[in-house]
Order: C-alpha cells, then sequence, then structure tokens
C-alpha cells in the first residue's frame, strides 16, 4: 500500500517520527524522494530481517528490566518494528511491556526517561492545559489513558513515574486490539508526590512538591476533563491508577458526562467476573449458590464484588439474596454494619448484619462458612495462608481461589503454594504472571486474570460505534463473551483463560459483544449486525509498513 507525505516533511521529520520511521526498510526510491542517503547507512531491510535482529539483541539481554528498556526504546524510534516484535511472541513480551516489569519501570522512570512520549499536563502549568492539548499531532487521538501516579500496582506513589503505567496500557490497546498507535495518547497529572524518596532524588523528572489536595485537586481534573471534551469529543478516556480516596468519586462525577471508565475498578472487575464465572460454570453450579470472600475492599475489590451482584440477579437471584453471598474484608476485617460510619458508599453494599462473631478475620471466616470463591486484591503477600487455603479446600471440591494483587511480589499467595495445598483441585489466576506447573505428568500454563483481556477489545468495540458513554452492562457483556471464550468449554481439566497468544482474537469478539450492548443500551448510533464486523475491521492496525511517495507541491 502506498502513501502520500507532505512535501514539506524533512527527512529528519520523518526519521525521528516513530509512526512513520522505518529505519534500514526505506527503499532506494524513499531514500531518493526524502533525502534519506548519508543520513542512513546503504545497507536495505525488509520488516522481517530487521525482527531477526531484534529479536537477537533481545535474546541478549540479561534482565526484564533491560529487555523493557530496549523494547522501549524500539518503541520510541521505530513503532512499526516495535508491535512487529510484540506480535511475534506476545506470551513473552506482555510481562515486559507491563506488569509485572511495568512497575520497577515506574520506579525507575526518571533515570530511563529519554524520548518524549505522552503530555506530562502539571498543576504549576494549569493555565496552559488548553494549549498543551492543542498541538497538531494529537488531532486524531481516540484513547487517551491518564493517571496522576499517586497509585501505581501495589507500589503505591510514583509521581510522575507513573506515566510508565499510560504508556503500557495504551502498548497493550495497540498489541492487542490493534488500536493504531496515532491514535492513542498517554497523559500523566502531575500534581506532585508525597514520595520522600522520589522528592529527594536529584533525578526525579516531576514536580517537586508535595500533592496538591482537596479543592485545588478537584478543579485541576474538572480543568482537564473540560478541556478533553472540548479537544476531542467522541475520545475514550481510561482513568488508571489513581488512589482509592480519589478513583470511585471520579469515575461517579464523570461517567455521564464523556465516553470513560475506570480500569482498575470496571475493567479488573470484568475480567475477574469473566473467569470466575467460567469457573463455577466447570462446577455445574449458578454463581448464586456461591458463597464468594473478597480479600481488599477498595474499588477494585468494591468493583469486582458489584460485577458478580449483578451476574447473580442475571441469573434470578433477588437482590438482597445475592448480597448475603459476599463476605468482604479489608485490613481491619469483615465489613458488617457496626462499622457504617467508617464505610464509603461501595463498601456499605456488601457491609454484613449478621456476624456476632468478635473476630472478622480471614481465618476465621473461612473456618466458619462453605466458602467456593476467594479472591484477593489486597496487596498484602502471603495473606493466604496454609492453614487457609487447605480449610477451603475441605469443604469446597474445586475452590476458586483469585490471588489477584499487582505486581507478583504482592500476591496472597502463589499457584503452586495453592494448588500442592489443594492437592492440585483448586481453580486458580492470577493478577500477575508465573511460571507453568505440573499437571498430570506435563505442564499446565497458570492462568492471569489480567484486564488485557478486556480493556483493548472494549476500547476497539467503543470506537467502532462511535459510543458516547460506557456502561456497567458493557463490563457485563464483556466479561459473559470471556467466560464462553474459557477453554474449559472444551476440556473440563484445561485452563479457565484463552493462551495471551490469542489475545487479538479474544479482542475482537469481546470488541463485538461490546458494541452490540452499546447499541443495546443505546449509547451509540444504530447499525447492523451485518455491519458490525466491518466496523470492527477497519479499525484494526497490522504493524506493516507502508510505501511511502514525496507528494506533489
Amino acid at each position: 500500500m502506498s502513501e502520500n507525505l507532505a512535501s514539506h516533511l524533512s527527512a529528519k521529520s520523518l526519521l525521528e517520527n516513530p509512526v512513520l520511521n522505518k529505519g534500514l526498510a526505506f527503499s532506494k526510491a524513499e531514500r531518493d524522494a526524502f533525502g534519506l542517503h548519508a543520513l542512513l547507512p546503504p545497507a536495505v531491510r525488509t520488516l522481517e530481517e530487521q525482527l531477526k535482529t531484534a529479536r537477537m539483541l533481545f535474546d541478549a539481554m540479561e534482565s526484564p528490566f533491560a529487555r523493557h528498556i530496549y523494547l522501549r526504546s524500539i518503541q520510541d524510534s521505530n513503532e512499526t518494528l516495535f508491535y512487529a516484535l510484540i506480535a511475534s511472541d506476545l506470551e513473552t513480551m506482555l510481562p515486559l511491556i507491563y506488569t509485572p516489569t511495568v512497575g520497577e519501570a515506574c520506579q525507575r522512570f526518571s533515570t530511563i526517561w529519554q524520548r518524549p512520549r505522552g503530555l506530562f499536563l502539571s498543576y504549576e502549568d494549569r493555565e496552559n492545559m488548553e494549549a498543551r492539548l492543542a498541538h497538531t499531532a494529537f488531532d486524531d487521538v481516540r484513547v487517551i489513558v491518564v493517571s496522576d501516579g499517586e497509585r501505581i500496582l501495589g507500589l503505591g506513589d510514583q509521581g510522575a513515574g507513573g506515566m510508565g503505567i499510560p504508556i503500557g496500557k495504551l502498548s497493550l490497546y495497540t498489541a492487542c486490539a490493534g488500536i493504531a498507535p496515532q491514535h492513542t495518547l498517554p497523559i500523566l497529572l502531575d500534581t506532585g508526590t508525597d514520595n520522600e524518596a522520589r522528592l529527594a532524588d536529584p533525578s526525579y523528572i516531576g514536580s517537586r512538591h508535595k500533592r496538591i489536595r482537596g479543592a485545588e485537586y478537584d478543579a485541576f481534573i474538572e480543568q482537564f476533563v473540560e478541556c478533553v471534551m472540548k479537544r476531542w469529543p467522541h475520545v475514550l478516556l481510561q482513568w488508571e491508577d489513581f488512589a482509592g480516596v480519589n478513583a470511585a468519586r471520579l469515575l461517579a462525577r464523570y461517567r455521564d458526562q464523556l465516553c470513560t471508565f475506570n480500569d482498575d475498578i470496571q475493567g479488573t472487575a470484568s475480567v475477574a467476573a469473566g473467569a470466575i464465572l467460567a469457573a463455577n460454570q466447570a462446577s455445574g453450579k449458578k454463581l448464586s449458590d456461591q458463597k464468594i470472600v473478597m480479600l481488599g475492599a477498595g474499588s477494585a475489590g468494591v468493583g469486582i464484588a458489584r460485577l458478580l451482584l449483578a451476574a447473580m440477579e442475571d441469573e434470578g437471584t433477588p437482590h438482597e439474596e445475592a448480597r448475603q453471598r459476599f463476605y468482604m474484608l479489608d485490613k481491619d476485617g469483615l465489613l458488617t454494619a457496626q462499622r457504617m460510619e467508617t464505610l464509603d458508599e461501595g463498601q456499605k453494599l456488601f457491609a454484613r448484619d449478621d456476624w456476632s462473631d468478635a473476630k472478622g478475620d480471614l481465618a476465621t471466616l473461612i473456618e466458619k462458612i462453605d466458602a467456593a470463591i476467594l479472591i484477593g486484591v489486597s496487596g498484602v503477600a502471603g495473606v493466604f495462608s496454609e492453614e487457609i487455603i487447605r480449610n477451603m479446600a475441605r469443604k469446597t471440591e474445586r475452590p476458586i481461589i483469585f490471588p489477584l494483587s499487582n505486581p507478583t511480589s504482592h500476591a496472597e499467595a502463589t499457584p503452586e503454594d495453592i494448588m500442592r495445598w489443594t492437592d492440585g483441585k483448586a481453580l486458580v489466576s492470577t493478577g500477575s504472571p508465573f511460571p507453568p506447573l505440573p499437571h498430570k505428568g506435563a505442564t499446565r500454563r497458570v492462568d492471569q486474570t489480567n484486564n488485557s483481556y478486556i480493556f483493548p477489545g472494549m476500547g476497539l468495540g467503543i470506537i467502532a460505534c462511535r459510543a458516547m458513554r460506557v456502561t456497567e452492562a458493557m463490563f457485563m457483556a464483556a466479561a459473559k463473551k470471556l467466560a464462553a471464550l474459557s477453554p474449559l468449554h472444551q476440556d473440563p481439566d484445561g485452563n479457565l483463560l484463552p493462551p495471551v497468544t490469542q489475545l487479538r482474537d479474544v479482542a475482537r469478539d469481546i470488541a463485538i459483544a461490546t458494541a452490540l450492548q452499546a447499541r443495546a443500551d443505546g449509547v451509540c448510533a444504530g447499525f447492523s449486525d451485518d455491519a458490525l464486523d466491518g466496523m470492527i475491521d477497519q479499525h484494526i492496525w497490522s504493524p506493516q509498513y507502508k510505501s511511502f511517495n514525496k507528494a506533489r507541491s
């Protein structure tokens, strides 16, 4: 496919544009047309040849962090090569461009930052925010991921280093769903940091002051949303890694004003619900037949519980009866009616009024009830003890146990321990990748309840149908579609989730389910079923070089 470039585009600006740059893959004719001779060595390489060289250098790297830096350097110079390399081995690359390696990248972001990517919008520069968003390079942005860096995975406040999260998330939009990189924009809202180590670090690249709080913070966020809505009326805005005190309330404030969602709350809930629905279907029981214990009562935990509650209601279970199937704990123990004054609205929904035991800790709870499902979003490593897991396994034939905290070092238990303590009976999925485990004389991969199963496909569906809002029903539709794609349907002894090597196919299926639900919810223009495949496909970009011709002046 040939494409004309504007005649004013210089040789150096072409080479410095990561979306357009092809490096040694520029042909002799292109080098003639754009004056690239001498700026490039004489050799001409195909994309396949570049891939072989890049993979050779990648394999020579000794640590995941070194590989992350190498991949980011490719991304900043040649996005086609970057995504072709990711696509060639998604299973290996996914943990390097996102969790768990992205956690270390955020912690060390100031020392590895080299080239501009995305926008840093600081509180001090707030008067110029609209101008900062106005650059023509951002005219065709369709997806924005924004963070303020306050709650990066389980690592806490990383300030400006939190930019690694929007960059990583948007890489997955492209790698998993094919959304073209030029349509994506990572943004870091720099409102300061309370991380003393970052403030004391001479290399720190962010604003050197404590975090802005209260009314000033809210006004800054309001200004940002208003500028985004004005600049990109149809953009999809994803909130990422905001502190729990802000995440839910910002979502509640803006969800009806523009097309937006919070991946930590809704994306996590959707993928967890999809995996749990798949696991529960394998047991042959209704979800509402099960008792669910949730360790972690923050925005992620409440989001998962809300979506599972809705799934029970979809089964026909009355709301109050479904609500009684949940036992939610935070650092102070079980959420109960006696603690109402200290709970937020989401937590109050799951507070119990029937718990008389003085101790509401996890071990006591598992001892007293027949819990079939245990979900961890606590960020506390090893809190799912051997005693707790064995207790569950004694009462439940196939306990469903999901230690979902990120990164790997914060997981509530390792899959290896869980399977050993349950004699291999548990259905396990984690938040970060773990190595395969021995299983019946072979090895089997460990399922990862990774949001990349959900948000890239949802984004693709939302863009394709031009949805004006993101509804809870769209997340439920995505969860149900993911459950329907479970390998357990073909093999009762199989995995809960498809392999990550199939994420492109999964994303397309999720996109279709999302668009259909958006139509049913009345948040997009009408379209025919026959037109949907074409609508989806025209928004899928593939990492292949185009042939460029100099435009006539």
